[in-house]
């Protein structure tokens, strides 16, 4: 099963635009829901994309489930990620202009995507997810994310995403050379807060 490439956009046109701003939304939810979310962050400026997954759900199984059972969804989901990413490229914006926002399934997509593809970016936030895996494996990331900001915000305990995931992803992320600020909320629930949105804003879209 692929992932048609159904891209919804808002901001400024790309051909406008210096910066792009990639969401990516969560399982259940839609291009539109996680669009409509730009309107909290400091992203006047910037050309939107969010790309629709195919029945709402990027992959069908837990992130934490062994990568075999995500597949072929998985690979299918990184590679839409890759080609709005290369739409972004073929209009002459470079890698260092383009930011990512995930919210939970759509988190962990983008926080694995960019693992693998580690270099200057020019900013992540990721709300409830981590590194994609039964067991997380190491020899999947490479590169240099060069002090690429990353902000990671998430509740303990979360049903989905359990918070030694997002650890395990933070130090990664580190070494990788990514400038990680991670903020654990006790008892939040499965949702976005204002002061993830307000970090986000100084942190990432500043």
């Amino acid at each position: 099963m692929n992932h048609i490439l159904d891209i919804k956009i808002g901001g400024k046109s790309l051909n406008e635009a210096e910066k792009v701003l990639i969401m990516i939304h969560g399982r259940g939810g839609s291009a539109q829901d996680i669009l409509n979310l730009s309107k909290h962050l400091n992203v006047n400026e910037y050309a939107l994309l969010a790309p629709q997954a195919t029945n709402s759900t990027w992959y069908p199984f837990s992130f934490i489930s062994p990568v075999e059972q995500n597949e072929p969804w998985l690979s299918s989901a990184i590679e839409t990620i890759e080609k709005t990413v290369q739409t972004v490229l073929n209009e002459g914006i470079k890698t260092e202009n383009i930011y990512f926002f995930g919210f939970s399934q759509g988190a962990c997509l983008i926080l694995e995507f960019l693992a693998r593809n580690a270099q200057k970016y020019g900013g992540v936030v990721a709300i409830i997810g981590g590194l994609i895996g039964e067991e997380i494996n190491r020899r999947n990331y490479k590169g240099d994310f060069e002090q690429t900001p990353v902000f990671l915000g998430t509740s303990n305990p979360d049903f989905h995403v359990p918070v030694e995931r997002v650890y395990a992803t933070s130090n990664i992320l580190k070494e990788m050379n990514a400038n990680v600020t991670e903020k654990v909320y006790l008892n939040f629930g499965h949702s976005i807060n204002q002061e993830e949105i307000e970090l986000a804003n100084s942190i990432v879209f500043n």
